[in-house]
């Protein structure tokens, strides 16, 4: 059975190709007051590097939003009130395919899995490799193999210092050091 965030995955994904982005995917939050519907999406992987590359802007993110939102006037896959919010995927981006991983080896994940594998339930590390259905983490030195199926959420985590972001550390400023300014 799929869940609601497949399903309007499968119904939009082709409404959101068309305006030349790529939907990455979907969250679906329910809740009393109101489900909030959040769709990531990208320029597709071979716009986002090399000479000419280019990042989403808010007019993709109004253009999604426009035509996403007329499909589900008429589609209707949501009962009730909810809120459509459209966004890039950010620094921490959001992976939700084995693809996703795949473009990302090497670098940092944060994940939440469904149920707990060997007495955890959130892992934070280096992804190794994508096998199929699977993707494996440096988890501490270890390696940790996760299925797919069983990932809830996983987020890049930024690398803050290499992106020049990271707040410097006492002492280590201009005037730091160890000595005083005037």
């Amino acid at each position: 059975m799929m869940d609601k965030a497949t399903e309007i995955s499968a119904l939009l994904a082709p409404t959101v190709a068309s305006l030349g982005v790529e939907l990455l995917g979907v969250e679906y939050l329910p809740s009393p007051g109101g489900a909030v519907l959040r769709l990531y999406i990208d320029v597709p992987e071979a716009e986002a590097t090399g000479e000419n590359a280019r990042a989403i802007g808010i007019e993709d993110c109004e253009a999604v939003s426009r035509e996403v939102s007329a499909q589900l006037d008429v589609e209707d896959p949501i009962s009730g009130n909810y809120t459509l919010e459209v966004s890039s995927p950010g620094l921490d981006r959001p992976l939700f395919a084995p693809a996703h991983f795949a473009r990302f080896r090497g670098q940092e994940a944060k994940v939440v899995l469904k149920l707990p594998q060997d007495g955890r339930r959130r892992l934070q590390g280096g992804i190794l490799e994508i096998d199929g259905d699977s993707v494996a983490f440096d988890v501490d030195g270890n390696r940790f193999t996760v299925s797919v199926d069983n990932i809830e959420k996983a987020r890049l985590v930024p690398d803050w210092a290499a992106l020049g972001l990271a707040p410097s550390k006492p002492g280590k400023g201009p005037a730091g050091r160890g000595g005083k300014t005037k």
